[in-house]
């Protein structure tokens, strides 16, 4: 017989209720206790920081730190594969070309394993007829025209240049929409160690350079909107009735539509980004109008600073795109077409028109047709509606052997695209909700390199297109990111100006940081965020670079996992 050890043993009633009602508390008191270790260790880092010292290190030291970063992923063995991947058939070919003759010339049959051997010999001085205007193929051609074509180190050096411009561009966009080094310092980072970002800048293609293009013309942009609220204020006190006041020293529109006209004049695709920028530069105008307390805000907007602003943009971006074309004028293909082909020249009152200028207009007629046309079924084209699952990424080059395989796959760092792609629906909830001019500036800027190509579904479309938009939604991750930290405020803020003064020269101990454990919980999030990133990479790391690996160990890494096939 067992005797009850309690009174409640007992009267039969089980003490283990008792038990865990005072073990629940108990628990709470020491995840209470972890919180406040955490917010505690946290708050004293962030005290640090915001020393005015270490802030202007950090101001100088993060921005290299990242760009060496880059630089460092980007450079290291980029002759390999010694080999022209993919469309570097096309574009490293014409780049040398272009240097050479002015205009993208005809290549024998067999040329791409001559090139390879360092034989430019297989280049004749026949036209050849190309499908994308010239600019970006005479950046790839830049080294090789200095240092030669030997080796394949020369030929990726621009795109590895243009790339790391796109890591240090992403960073400076980021510092100017979020106003933050540490999360301008986090998009940096992610876009120097994602794969995508990598891949595009370790092959001669087209899409890395226009990507610093459209980048640097997004910055130029957001330079300008720095000044716009504060002149439109000033022409109200200088005339307040006055409705069709345009601003036409505006210079940052003018780099912006240079960069942008750049970006045209390397693909065309360029010009979404062109004509998006336009009208989101205009919808800003009108409502700093309207803020301002202009008459009639939208209707001036659209009679006067419109086509002002039309004009600062497009008519520099036009003089670029042309001038791109400056080889092309004296032998490529199709330029004597309006001098041989005197029934085909404009008459009336473009007339005028130089012959030159006609056989340009016509040889793009041909262009559009070409690629409105472009069906052609490839393994790895990928409509765009796949991208944010990345139903299709771009296989490169594979080598497969007895000794094992290697691939170069344009594919994104899973944990970075995935996470921007959810960032995209924060920022879209975020800016309807609030109206936030950065979420829709973002919003814009993905909305310009993705929604074209969901207009012509029926075009033979790649993945690896989608370099042009993955530093606005690395950005976009980043500001996400910020509202989940969430800003840092005081409890007390001094109210009158006596309050500040002694505050500034007695910071009262008294005074406590409200957001702290709130910031301290994101941050935390943050970290786990930039240690699993680095993991990924590192996984996926071969497929990036083209490190030979057993088949078995290759095929771990397919994304999805049943790529390559379909």
């Amino acid at each position: 017989m067992t005797l009850p050890r309690t009174a409640d043993d007992a009267d039969g009633v089980d003490d283990r209720d008792d038990a865990e009602a005072v073990a629940e508390p108990a628990l709470a008191r020491r995840s209470g206790r972890a919180r406040g270790r955490l917010t505690s260790a946290y708050t004293a880092v962030e005290r640090r920081l915001l020393e005015p010292r270490i802030r202007r290190r950090l101001e100088i030291g993060a921005p290299v730190a990242i760009l060496a970063l880059a630089a460092i992923v980007r450079l290291t063995n980029l002759g390999h594969p010694g080999v022209l991947v993919f469309d570097e058939t096309y574009y490293v070919k014409e780049g040398w070309s272009t240097w050479q003759l002015g205009y993208e010339g005809e290549w024998v049959e067999g040329s791409d394993e001559r090139f390879e051997a360092g034989d430019p010999g297989g280049l004749t001085d026949e036209p050849d007829y190309v499908v994308h205007p010239p600019l970006g193929k005479w950046i790839i051609g830049m080294a090789m025209a200095v240092f030669g074509m030997a080796d394949p180190f020369w030929w990726r050096l621009p795109s590895a240049l243009a790339g790391i411009a796109v890591v240090g561009l992403t960073y400076a966009v980021a510092r100017g929409l979020l106003r933050s080094v540490a999360f301008a310092s986090l998009a940096g980072f992610l876009v120097a160690i994602d794969g995508l970002a990598i891949v595009m800048s370790r092959t001669a293609l087209l899409d890395g350079v226009l990507a610093m293009f459209v980048l640097a013309g997004a910055g130029a942009l957001l330079l300008d909107r720095r000044g716009s609220p504060a002149r439109t204020v000033r022409a109200l006190a200088d005339r307040p009735q006055r409705i069709l006041a345009a601003f036409w020293n505006r210079p940052w529109i003018i780099v912006a539509g240079v960069l942008l006209g750049a970006a045209c004049a390397t693909k065309w695709s360029g010009a979404a980004f062109l004509a998006a920028f336009g009208l989101w530069t205009v919808l800003m105008d009108a409502l700093d109008r309207r803020r301002a307390g202009y008459r009639s805000p939208w209707l001036g907007t659209l009679l006067s600073q419109a086509p002002a602003s039309f004009v600062l943009l497009c008519g520099p971006a036009l003089v670029v795109y042309v001038a791109s074309y400056a080889g092309w004028f004296d032998g490529g293909w199709g330029s004597q077409l309006m001098l041989e082909r005197a029934d085909l020249r404009w008459g009336g009152l473009l007339a005028w028109v130089p012959l030159g200028l006609q056989s340009l207009w016509q040889y793009h007629v041909q262009q559009f047709g070409f690629h409105v046309g472009l069906t052609n079924d490839h393994s790895y084209q990928s409509p765009a509606f796949e991208w944010f699952y990345l139903g299709r990424p771009t296989g490169f080059e594979m080598v497969s052997g007895s000794e094992g395989t290697w691939w170069v796959t344009a594919l994104p760092n899973l944990l970075i695209w995935y996470g921007s792609v959810v960032a995209l629906g924060v920022l879209l909830f975020h800016f309807g909700r609030s109206l936030d001019r950065r979420a829709g500036f973002l919003l814009v800027a993905v909305a310009a390199g993705y929604v074209p190509w969901l207009l012509v579904p029926e075009r033979t479309i790649f993945f690896f297109y989608a370099i042009v938009m993955l530093p606005f939604m690395v950005i976009g991750l980043a500001a996400a990111l910020q509202l989940l930290v969430g800003p840092r405020r005081l409890a007390a803020d001094a109210s009158t100006r006596l309050e500040s003064d002694v505050a500034a020269a007695v910071p009262p101990p008294a005074r406590v940081d409200d957001g702290a454990e709130r910031r301290a919980a994101g941050w935390s999030v943050v970290a786990v965020i930039v240690v699993v990133a680095i993991a990924v990479s590192l996984w996926f790391m071969p497929v990036w670079y083209g490190i030979q690996l057993e088949s078995d160990l290759i095929r771990l890494r397919y994304w999805p996992p049943m790529w390559p096939g379909r």
